[in-house]
């Protein structure tokens, strides 16, 4: 079905939009300017919805809101929110009635005539994402980014073409019920997350995996050579299969060596490409990034695109952040790590001991895995939040614990700012790194950011 075929087909007919937000939004907009009849829903009451409630009822969206707005929806299609639950006792509620439940991004597969990159696992997703996306645009590729970043991408589909190339940053949320697999998959590692959402680990491998298991013979697919998760999806892998690591020479796949030196090897040619210290963002996970990343494009932009990124591209916001430097000290934002995985990832991205502000909703994850890496890499421990508890009794109870780091408790993110900066001297580095997710306090781990920013700039 071509998009033409597919905006006749919802003329006239009930559609339900979960969820509204950046991703929804537009959507909404744009399947009313279609003839659709869009029922708009969240949870969320008009008053904290504010004018966007005023707006979508002006174009003609029919609101509802508050705690029970999916009970009872007779429409035809539901398209959920990225971040919703697939098993919501509601939605399968609907499935059982004949209701179409999908999402943005289903349709979106099914429409798109472009090439589609798509990039997956529980760290490094948004910074591949966007690394693969100016690689392509450095080669004078018209690119299209979108998923579980940026804007949604199907009010845009009318004018994307076969010559076009789309990125799409997918989570296991996205990925949980995807029934048609990218022309590039990229894993870029699997370890425990969202275990607050899914019910178990092997659901949450499971969803991960369905980003090959619909691709063909013509698919490349690119999974990490150190993560024992992401390597056991090999055997599934239909089209071309490529690897990237940090530890091991490949013959087929980006790697690095001994020296720092980053290479691409395929079929049967090696290719050194640039030394490691060519990537303006700092740390080990980068450098990762950027091996993920030169693997799914390569055979699609020359040797000066991938480098030319490497020197200009300074990272995105809120991964390892610089914000400023007040009295000597350096603070960096980094909360998106959202997760221990993504904590260990940022400590070891700095050359000396660091202040580490961690804490926050806690996702169900172990944090004993991180306590090895806090004992090398914290100088000061400072916690809040609602994991700050967890974290602590993790680190008290290992064997190794010696009183170093010392571990300060406070109230919030602007508490733990203040003590940074009445006791940390010059030289010291202070990071934002909670280890969890920002629930508790905050919408979203961008808003945390934003948040702490805000307090280092007002010092």
């Amino acid at each position: 079905m071509d998009c033409v075929q597919f905006f006749e087909q919802i003329k006239g007919k009930k559609i339900a939009m979960c969820g509204i937000g950046v991703s929804n939004t537009p959507l909404i907009m744009n399947f009313l300017s279609k003839g659709a009849k869009v029922y708009a829903c969240d949870r969320r009451s008009r008053q904290m919805l504010g004018d966007i409630a005023d707006k979508l009822e002006e174009a003609g969206a029919i609101l509802r809101l508050g705690e029970n707005y999916l009970e009872n929806l007779e429409v035809d299609m539901i398209f959920r929110t990225p971040g919703m639950n697939f098993h919501l006792p509601e939605l399968d509620s609907a499935r059982k009635k004949g209701i179409a439940v999908t999402s943005e991004m289903e349709v979106f597969f099914d429409l798109c005539p472009a090439t589609i990159f798509a990039i997956t696992g529980s760290d490094g997703k948004t910074t591949t994402t966007t690394l693969i996306s100016k690689m392509l645009e450095a080669e004078g590729k018209r690119v299209f980014v979108g998923g579980n970043i940026g804007t949604p991408l199907l009010p845009e589909i009318e004018s994307i073409t076969k010559d076009d190339f789309v990125v799409v940053e997918l989570s296991s949320f996205q990925l949980i019920s995807m029934r048609k697999s990218p022309d590039v998959a990229v894993v870029t590692n699997v370890a425990p997350n969202h275990l607050d959402v899914h019910k178990d680990m092997d659901e949450y491998v499971e969803a991960k995996k369905n980003i090959i298991l619909h691709q063909n013979a013509f698919s490349r697919t690119v999974l990490n050579r150190d993560n024992e998760i992401t390597c056991g999806f090999k055997p599934f892998v239909r089209g071309q299969s490529l690897s990237f690591s940090m530890e091991t020479p490949l013959k087929n796949g980006a790697w690095l060596d001994q020296n720092g030196v980053i290479h691409m090897s395929y079929r049967g040619i090696d290719a050194p490409i640039m030394h490691r210290d060519e990537i303006a963002i700092l740390g080990d996970h980068n450098v990762e990034n950027y091996l993920s990343a030169i693997t799914a494009v390569w055979g699609y932009v020359g040797m000066d695109s991938i480098k030319k990124v490497a020197r200009e591209f300074k990272g995105v916001p809120h991964r390892i952040e610089f914000v400023r430097e007040v009295n000597g000290v350096k603070y960096y934002n980094d909360s998106i790590a959202s997760s221990p995985t993504r904590t260990i990832a940022g400590l070891k991205a700095f050359p000396q001991k660091v202040w580490l502000i961690a804490g926050g909703y806690d996702k169900h994850i172990p944090y004993e895995p991180m306590v090895p890496y806090v004992l090398e890499k914290v100088e000061k421990l400072i916690l809040c939040g609602d994991t700050a508890e967890k974290i602590k009794t993790a680190v008290l109870s290992d064997k190794n614990y010696n009183g170093s780091p010392e571990i300060i408790d406070v109230k919030d993110i602007a508490e733990a700012v203040d003590y940074a900066y009445k006791n940390a001297k010059s030289g010291d580095i202070v990071t934002l790194s909670p280890a969890s997710a920002s629930f508790d306090k905050f919408p979203n781990f961008v808003a945390r950011g934003d948040y702490f920013k805000e307090q280092v700039n007002k010092l």
